[in-house]
């Protein structure tokens, strides 16, 4: 697919509907971009190519069961065959929404534990106070709070008895009275804050239009909104009062200038405003600040016992723009002479669509298959694209262009040299390092970050797609560099934790994974959002995963998430905009084991918003602030305590769980050598 139009080739999830497979039903949507079949098979075997319309697809790799594996198109591949090795129930699963598909196969045993628990119904709770058995976990003559309400009880009879709260949904959070203040941090009971920098606060209007971006005056779908590093470090005592201890923040690093063309059908412009379309690892996007604002948003964050987590990428780099290509110097136009400034106008990047156009048009004037202008972009040591002469990309998980973007050749051993169109580039910090490959380039800037800074964790993008050594080599230096830091800057660091580094690889879930010994320290759990939203509408249904989670994760961590950019609101799709069941999420959120990942708005119910042919764009709108004191005040309330909770009890994220049985209500409790919790949940009031 040679020298097209990168922007065209942009997929939505909904591209990929109409999926069969040979033996198994037709497939159903279950969710944007997710596609489920199931059929019982015989022992045998049968060849494993699905079908999209008139596309084949198939494995890339060895087929194995419970995995995510990589798709790609058939054509000029040996057929994979797919071994069944014993009769049952087959699951078919095919996530398109990362751009790109992906398969899971699973086979359904008859001791396969779901959603819930057996041994566990939904009660009913006449809104009476409650009778609990809460021995051995609290003892006898015990005093025993619950940290909602702030009631207290001694434990008598191995039994207590409290009112759950009005607004707690019947919950009893039950703690030692003895407990005063939050728990040392840990990151294994981190609750983590994931916030899109530029939809979150405008700390400083003057850079909200920085390298000539422009605000496109309709629905503003995908350009930029004006928030900043500013803005974050005044809201941070906002992010403490929910318990949270880590932020992770979108990519400050400098972005692609320009546009591209949004969404499938090239209905507004999509600038890089998320921070996955990196121009220059070594600079600040001038729309999130300064260095004196990323210095000061650290230091407060420190200073309030919150960890700063950047999100990286080091699998692909940005789109060409119109933009870019001019104040860069870089690749080639059909337009010639005096009609390149009569058709794009002085500045390339003010061109707008006109009569018959969209914004995928821009493409028409460029010459992608030209060699000669597009040599001086990055150069062919950097990256695969399919633009000009530069290597084709693979199909593989390491060589493939994820959603078309040009693939960073992170494994390619030999010396790379400066990306070539930095010459032009002359406020880049990014100088000549002799033999330096480009995965020596990425972790050293990088690194350089944490060095300067005290950045305390990275989130990697799109982690699958990186080789496994550059990723090592990442957490390697990474940690190299806080450590330095905090021995230069006692004063400042919040503790002696080492470097943490959480990752992307789709479908990942609760499992101990390689990527635990090439420099993660836990995996992104993705299997979490679909769980909870089967557990809403009873909270006791979550049992039996919170009790494979909590055995599982002894060992290792994950970070559970319910709401993301990249999948779904939960408050919209899932809990259906009702308060009552988002005031439920975070029960299920915040009371999970191991870490968890709040995105913005997930506390006070942040709408949907604009999001033309592209569904992902919506889950990224404006923090709704406005609502946080009036109509949604209850619900962050709610979220507030079920935080504050988790803080103060190391227990929830790393305690040994043991279940009761059935007493009329759920409960759970989890313990650690120096720590233990008790949750009940009454159930929900009768009528």
């Amino acid at each position: 697919m040679k020298h097209l139009p990168l922007t065209l080739l942009l997929l939505a999830p909904a591209a990929f509907a109409d999926w069969t497979l040979v033996n198994f039903p037709p497939f159903t949507a279950s969710g944007d971009g997710l596609f489920t079949s199931s059929a019982t098979l015989p022992a045998g075997q049968q060849p494993l190519q699905l079908w999209q319309q008139q596309q084949c697809w198939q494995p890339a790799g060895a087929v194995k069961l419970n995995q995510t594996l990589s798709l790609q198109p058939c054509a000029s591949q040996p057929p994979v065959s797919w071994r069944q090795f014993r009769r049952g129930d087959y699951q078919v699963r095919i996530d398109t929404r990362s751009g790109t598909p992906t398969l899971q196969l699973s086979l359904k045993s008859p001791q396969q534990v779901n959603a819930g628990s057996a041994s566990q119904s939904c009660p009913r709770w006449n809104g009476q106070p409650l009778s609990v058995a809460v021995g051995p976990t609290f003892h006898e003559g015990e005093s025993v709070r619950d940290f909602y309400s702030g009631q207290t009880a001694t434990v008598s009879g191995g039994k207590i008895t409290l009112q759950p709260a009005a607004n707690s949904g019947g919950l009893l959070l039950l703690e030692s009275a003895a407990t005063q203040q939050n728990a040392p941090f840990s990151w294994h009971n981190a609750t983590v804050y994931f916030v899109l920098t530029d939809r979150f606060v405008n700390g400083n209007p003057a850079n909200d239009h920085s390298y000539g971006r422009r605000s496109d005056g309709q629905q503003e779908i995908a350009t930029f909104h004006g928030g900043d590093l500013a803005g974050l470090t005044q809201k941070l005592d906002y992010l403490q009062q929910l318990g949270v201890n880590a932020l992770w923040i979108s990519s400050p690093l400098e972005q692609i200038h320009g546009w591209i063309g949004g969404g499938s059908k090239g209905d507004f412009p999509h600038y890089a405003y998320h921070g996955y379309y990196a121009l220059d690892w070594t600079r600040l996007d001038a729309n999130m600040g300064n260095e004196q604002d990323l210095r000061n948003l650290v230091d407060q964050a420190h200073q309030r016992g919150m960890r700063i987590l950047f999100d990286v990428v080091v699998n692909h780099v940005g789109y060409a723009t119109l933009s870019d290509m001019q104040h860069f110097q870089f690749g080639s136009l059909y337009l010639q002479g005096a009609e390149i400034e009569k058709t794009l106008g002085k500045n390339w990047g003010d061109w707008q669509p006109g009569v018959g156009q969209n914004w995928h048009s821009f493409n028409d004037y460029i010459n992608f298959s030209d060699q000669t202008g597009w040599r001086n972009w990055w150069g062919k040591n950097w990256i695969r694209s399919d633009i000009g002469d530069y290597d084709a990309p693979g199909y593989d998980d390491l060589s493939m262009s994820l959603a078309f973007l040009p693939d960073i050749k992170t494994e390619a051993p030999q010396p790379s040299g400066l990306p070539l169109f930095y010459r032009h580039k002359p406020d880049s910090d990014a100088r000549e390092i002799p033999g330096a490959t480009t995965r020596d380039y990425l972790t050293h800037w990088l690194s350089q970050w944490v060095r300067d800074y005290g950045i305390d964790g990275f989130r990697v993008d799109t982690a699958k797609h990186v080789d496994k050594a550059t990723l090592a080599q990442l957490k390697q230096q990474a940690s190299a560099a806080l450590a330095a830091w905090k021995a230069a800057n006692p004063d400042k660091a919040p503790d002696n934790q080492p470097f943490w580094m959480t990752g992307e690889a789709w479908g990942h879930g609760v499992m101990m994974s390689d990527y635990y010994q090439h420099g993660f320290d836990a995996m992104i759990n993705f299997d979490f959002q679909d769980q909870a939203a089967q557990a809403l509408n009873c909270f006791a249904q979550i049992d039996g995963i919170y009790q494979q989670m909590a055995d599982k994760l002894q060992n290792f961590n994950v970070l559970s998430y319910l709401s993301s950019h990249d999948t779904r609101l939960f408050f919209v799709s899932d809990a259906r905009e009702s308060l009552a069941l988002q005031q439920r999420a975070a029960d299920l959120l915040l009371l999970a084991p191991g870490a968890v990942q709040i995105y913005y708005g997930d506390e006070s119910g942040r709408q949907f918003g604009a999001t033309g042919s592209d569904p992902l764009q919506g889950t990224r709108s404006d923090m709704n602030w406005q609502q946080l004191f009036g109509s949604k005040g209850a619900l962050v309330e709610h979220w507030r305590k079920l935080g504050s909770f988790r803080a103060r009890h190391p227990a929830i994220g790393t305690g040994v769980q043991q279940s009761q049985p059935d007493n009329g209500y759920y409960a759970f409790s989890r313990q650690t050598a120096s720590d233990r919790v008790m949750v009940v949940w009454a159930g929900d009031r009768q009528p």
